[in-house]
């Protein structure tokens, strides 16, 4: 959150922020909760196995630490804005990501977006609620040498 009207980082059309953002780790899967910027666990274990296979086996996801988890609940958007809805979530979501990145970057860790993945696989790693799509695979963690 920026302010105390509940506005973020990355803009979002209407300011509806339809996005949900998760960590997947060897512990389990954590919840970003904005409003009171803390991780909720979702579920125990590590779910990074099953994302690397939904992932097309992408090394990186299995490899990092942790792998940033971005999905839209594009309802949120679509009662103000209709059909034109997924193209605005699509744009936050990329917003999203890059500031993911480059908060990266200036932790000197690395990391690479992933969109290459099965959604459905992707869903029932993280044990994601019906109406929340992902978009986004972010592993992060040291450079290799």
């Amino acid at each position: 959150m920026t302010d105390d009207a509940g506005h973020r980082t990355a803009p979002s059309a209407g300011a509806l922020y339809p996005l949900e953002l998760y960590l997947a780790t060897a512990a389990g899967v954590d919840h970003f909760d904005p409003a009171r910027h803390v991780l909720t666990r979702v579920s125990d274990g590590d779910p990074r196995s099953a994302l690397h296979d939904a992932a097309l086996a992408q090394s990186a996801v299995l490899e990092a630490p942790v792998v940033f988890v971005i999905a839209a609940v594009y309802a949120r958007t679509a009662g103000k804005y209709g059909p034109r809805a997924e193209r605005y979530v699509h744009l936050e979501a990329g917003h999203a990501a890059q500031n993911i990145v480059l908060q990266a970057v200036a932790l000197g860790l690395a990391s690479v977006p992933i969109g290459d993945f099965d959604d459905e696989r992707v869903q029932a790693a993280l044990g994601l609620p019906p109406d929340q799509q992902p978009l986004y695979l972010i592993p992060v963690g040291q450079r290799r040498a």
